[in-house]
């Protein structure tokens, strides 16, 4: 039962507690879901996220390098036109 409560040490460090290890790993999961989150929240206010709603119809192929990638696909079966 001993190897279970070693949870993130593992063998390195046999004195460590299974309780103080879990408190370490919420730590981090929070530490990297808040910066994370400002990350984002920043690049979307700054630059935005999204494309804009012409660009979602016509592909962002067509915004980004001014053709389709895939003309021979246009207007087929299965497209959003």
């Amino acid at each position: 039962m001993e190897a279970v409560t070693q949870l993130a040490v593992l063998l390195a460090n046999p004195d460590a507690h299974f309780g103080a290890q879990l408190i370490g790993l919420g730590r981090i999961l929070g530490w990297v879901f808040v910066a994370s989150f400002l990350v984002w929240l920043r690049l979307r206010l700054v630059f935005g996220i999204r494309v804009r709603e012409k660009e979602e119809w016509e592909g962002v192929d067509v915004g980004e390098c001014g053709r389709a990638a895939c003309p021979e696909l246009i207007g087929a079966k299965g497209s959003a036109r």
